[in-house]
């Protein structure tokens, strides 16, 4: 099937070779993640999605170091007919678009079908976000009160997990960056957090003083105890010692929205979502957002610039002379 996952059999080095381009995929991924400080999953996806690519060249008998745009359009065209989802043509194009240009720039082909390739126009959809009442509710489920507002005991996986969940909402943070949180790059003194985004692109972060809070007493509380005597220079850390996981904090996550009775829909990134649309509703501007929102491109911000009914209402009652 078109666009199917790598097999086992193409994950080993002898079948890639017999693979036309095969012997290409290793060195590229390589780079992905040393040159462009690309993450695991990223590198993962986009070595599924070339090496979906290149067995469907061999099917169609098609050389990938001589593809032309057409036939790469064509490939395109039948993950489409395919009905595969619009953001998933998309992802395998950016994927093809970097491994030609890796192609090209290391000298192994001469022709670069995707450069001119344009991905397919699909609904823009507004991001989830959560809103400020069950935000409360999300954030105090680990938390050292019960529904009822009594105080109840918390392990120190509890208030680990209500610091991580306070860092996400507190700064936008990506579930990558908290895993990767360093102790060395939290100040609690100036409230601000020094994180690593995409491509190791390094930005500085202000920390809300509940998100601070929580933090602190983890670090002071509950690190001490999960750590039990061993070191570590990770900020979150599991009962092992280990940095806490991307996949344990979605985990965790899940459980948080099934404890809280919430939409389980819902990804950690609704946090990044909610921070951001609750900063631009409250008067941030544009720029400021980007800025801590560790995005490249001002355009990427733009889709939080959604507001509510009320709002508008609210904007249009201030600024209008004859509202």
């Amino acid at each position: 099937m078109t666009g199917e996952r790598a097999s086992s059999a193409d994950a080993s080095g002898s079948d890639l070779r017999d693979l036309p381009g095969g012997r290409d995929v290793d060195p590229f991924c390589a780079a992905l993640a040393v040159e462009r400080g690309a993450s695991p999953h990223t590198v993962r996806a986009y070595r599924d999605d070339v090496l979906a690519y290149l067995r469907w060249a061999r099917r169609q008998g098609v050389d990938p170091h001589r593809a032309t745009y057409r036939q790469l359009r064509r490939y395109l065209a039948e993950l489409d007919q395919a009905r595969y989802a619009r953001t998933t043509i998309k992802r395998h194009l950016s994927a093809l678009r970097s491994f030609y240009r890796w192609l090209n720039r290391t000298g192994r082909a001469a022709v670069d079908p995707a450069c001119v390739a344009q991905a397919p126009k699909g609904e823009r959809r507004l991001p989830k976000v959560i809103t400020n009442a069950d935000m409360v509710t999300l954030l105090g489920v680990f938390g050292d009160e019960d529904a009822f507002g009594e105080p109840r005991a918390q392990t120190p996986q509890e208030v680990r997990d209500t610091a991580i969940l306070e860092f996400l909402f507190s700064c936008g943070a990506r579930v990558s960056e908290a895993s990767g949180l360093l102790t060395a790059w939290v100040d609690f003194p100036a409230r601000e957090v020094k994180v690593f985004g995409k491509r190791a692109k390094e930005r500085i972060v202000p920390l809300s003083r509940a998100g601070a809070q929580a933090m602190e007493r983890y670090a002071h509380e509950a690190r001490p105890l999960l750590l039990n005597g061993r070191a570590s220079d990770y900020f979150f850390v599991s009962s092992r010692g280990n940095p806490v996981s991307p996949d344990a904090i979605r985990k965790m996550f899940k459980r948080a929205l099934r404890v809280a009775g919430l939409d389980e829909s819902l990804s950690p990134h609704a946090m990044r979502h909610s921070f951001a649309t609750d900063l631009l509703d409250g008067g941030a501007d544009l720029r400021s957002v980007q800025e801590m929102l560790g995005h490249a491109s001002l355009s990427t911000t733009q889709i939080y610039t959604h507001v509510s009914p009320d709002r508008l209402k609210e904007i249009h009652k201030l600024a209008h002379p004859r509202a």
